[in-house]
């Protein structure tokens, strides 16, 4: 099993990666392709088909299996990988860069639910926990390894590492891999997949060509926009007809999921949108090189790390997660409107704190989101609306990439033309290097124009920053129920994952049943009830009544438990919640209220966790409850600190 997982992290970890990677090799590529115009396609169409291909893979996985689909996804992947390396112009590099996000959202998707085959549901959740881990990293590090390859062998490299792990990884899953053989039939949603991807490929060349390779009044334009528009209607209408859509329309009923998606498009817009151009601005405007523009980036990185786990471990704490969005788009907008004020003369060390104030802001928001979404929806349309919620967030970053392109390359024109000197012509494709080595009478309004080219890119995105801030403000706080409670605070680069209601379920209980855990499960009952009493007392009180009368010695087992059975008994005496010697303990009638009330409150909070599902009608979730009382029931609980665990 370990071989298995470790092989899935190294093909999550391709997938994440190839999302960033490019970045600090984009002005190099257009250098040696040239078509600075689509610049941002080669971030959009990985983008766009990854984004639009992963519910489907994950329908077709529960159809004919994960393995096959898995296999299929890896190799998919490393032929556009190759294709992309041994592109010779930027059309073909485009092209393939989709195919390859084809492969990738299948990798990232099926990673994902091989977990529920492979991993045994108390050991869930902290395996995924790794799968976070792997996001963030590749967050991280896929600028600067993108930067690294360029400047030591060639931008090529960037694609071709990764054939040898891709292939490592796709001979360890046939060979070591055997997923189970129940295969759940699916009606899966083909033609809403097609509309989807149509319609939004529609708006997203509409707002590329625009003004650089068409002229905004051209026929073509406009038909491109038509046919997006009309696409993306016949999405909504299909998928309000769909036996299982990709994206049901009651989702957007709830007013958390509508507002969460919509804030969500909005970051995913700023997040890669600062990625593919802030390397730009680096490199030809401050003469970095690929590799530390790439280090460059960290900083913005590190903060969005930082407040991920930070407002992780407070949401879980206190159980308020409102004020982060509200705070995180707030320090968003900011940076981003820091970031209008670059220039050629703006200094590293300012370029450095607007991206650490905007990673801090990022961090608050993008994991909170999701939370936000799993903890409103129904249980039947938890994994959708995950799915969902994600989804709009890499749609955001694909349109938002492009529109950013589209005004970074009319602003570029527009300078150049009022910048260069009488008869002086920029150079049509030129690598950063190239660009320093123009005579200065062409380098330095060369230099001044693209920096002052992508100053309106950041005040787009400061607006949209603007408009999510607004839009937090409409989040409602609702209570944390227990899904969300045992699961953590879910993933902070949350992907498409195949999950339904009933796996969601399943991990949730088996989080709850976990020994770590009880001492807190406890804790937040008796504070919900209103009781003051510590968690091994309020489980003692529960075994007295259950076997009234007992004697203490029945109760107490040898050790360190005897010694906690002892003190909690000795403080109920206190109280007067329990009576009688070692033969006859029993509840007083203030002790057996106390009882009764923790119980109510417990049987509240597990009807709250099973909202829209019948135990009696289902046996699973009937043996999983009563493993869950089983296992409350079995041993005196402890703090997660003596247990040896966190």
């Amino acid at each position: 099993m370990r071989l298995i997982f470790a092989a899935l992290m190294l093909v999550l970890l391709l997938a994440s990666l190839d999302q960033t990677i490019v970045a600090t090799a984009l002005p190099t590529i257009v250098g040696e392709l040239g078509g600075i115009q689509h610049l941002s396609w080669v971030v959009t169409a990985y983008l766009l088909t990854a984004t639009v291909s992963g519910p489907i893979y994950g329908k077709i996985g529960d159809l004919y299996g994960r393995k096959i689909v898995l296999q299929f996804a890896i190799v998919v992947f490393l032929v556009g990988s190759a294709l992309c390396g041994l592109s010779q112009d930027m059309g073909e590099l485009i092209a393939f860069r989709a195919l390859q996000g084809i492969g990738a959202g299948g990798l990232i998707v099926t990673t994902i639910a091989v977990v529920g085959d492979i991993i045994p549901p108390r050991d869930r959740g902290r395996y995924q926990g790794f799968f976070g881990a792997v996001f963030g990293v590749s967050t991280v590090i896929g600028p600067l390894l993108g930067g690294f390859f360029v400047d030591n062998f060639s931008w090529r490299w960037i694609f071709y590492v990764n054939l040898p792990v891709g292939a490592a990884a796709l001979a360890v899953i046939a060979i070591a891999f055997h997923p189970r053989t129940l295969h759940v039939e699916h009606a899966v949603d083909y033609l809403g997949a097609v509309l989807l991807a149509g319609g939004l490929s529609g708006i997203v060349l509409f707002t590329s060509l625009g003004g650089t390779t068409y002229r905004w009044a051209d026929p073509k334009l406009d038909a491109m926009l038509v046919a997006g528009i009309v696409l993306l209607g016949a999405f909504l209408v299909v998928e309000s007809r769909a036996r299982e859509p990709i994206l049901p329309l009651e989702l957007f009923r709830d007013r958390t999921f509508s507002t969460a998606s919509a804030i969500g498009f909005i970051v995913g817009l700023a997040l890669f949108g600062a990625i593919t151009f802030l390397p730009l601005y680096l490199q030809v405007v401050k003469g970095e090189s690929p590799t530390r523009s790439g280090l460059l980036l960290t900083p913005m990185m590190a903060g969005l790390l930082v407040t991920s786990i930070a407002s992780g471990q407070l949401i879980s704490r206190f159980g308020r997660y409102r004020p982060f969005p509200i705070a995180g788009t707030a320090l968003m907008a900011f940076a981003l409107l820091l970031l209008t004020r670059i220039d050629v003369g703006t200094s590293i060390t300012a370029i450095a704190g607007a991206m650490v104030v905007l990673g801090l802001g990022l961090g608050m928001t993008m994991q909170v989101l999701v939370l936000a979404v799993q903890n409103a929806v129904d249980y039947r349309y938890l994994g959708v609306a995950t799915s969902g919620s994600t989804l709009f967030r890499q749609v955001g970053g694909s349109i938002g990439v492009s529109l950013f392109g589209a005004i970074f390359a009319n602003q570029l024109h527009s300078e150049l033309a009022n910048r260069l000197p009488v008869g002086a012509k920029p150079p049509g494709t030129a690598t950063p290097i190239l660009v320093h080595q123009l005579p200065p009478v062409v380098r330095i309004p060369y230099l001044e124009a693209f920096a002052a080219a992508l100053q309106p890119v950041f005040l787009v995105a400061a607006g949209a920053g603007v408009v999510a801030f607004a839009l937090t403000w409409l989040l409602r706080e609702v209570p944390l129920r227990k899904t969300a409670r045992s699961e953590g605070i879910g993933e902070s680069f949350a992907s498409p994952r195949d999950d339904d209601s009933f796996r969601e379920l399943q991990r949730s209980l088996s989080s709850l049943a976990r020994r770590e855990n009880r001492w807190q499960t406890y804790e937040e009952f008796a504070a919900r009830a209103g009781i003051d009493l510590t968690p091994p007392e309020l489980w003692l009180l529960g075994r007295i009544a259950e076997r009234d009368p007992v004697g203490e010695r029945a109760l107490a087992a040898d050790g360190d438990a005897g010694a906690i059975v002892r003190e909690a008994l000795a403080a109920l005496r206190d109280r007067s919640l329990v009576t009688g010697d070692d033969g006859t303990l029993r509840l007083t009638a203030d002790g057996d209220d106390v009882r009764r009330r923790a119980h109510d409150e417990r049987c509240h909070e597990l009807d709250e966790l099973l909202t829209g599902w019948a135990p009696e009608q289902h046996d699973e979730i009937r043996r999983m409850v009563d493993e869950l009382a089983r296992s409350f029931a079995a041993d005196v609980p402890r703090p997660a600190a003596e247990l040896g665990t966190r």
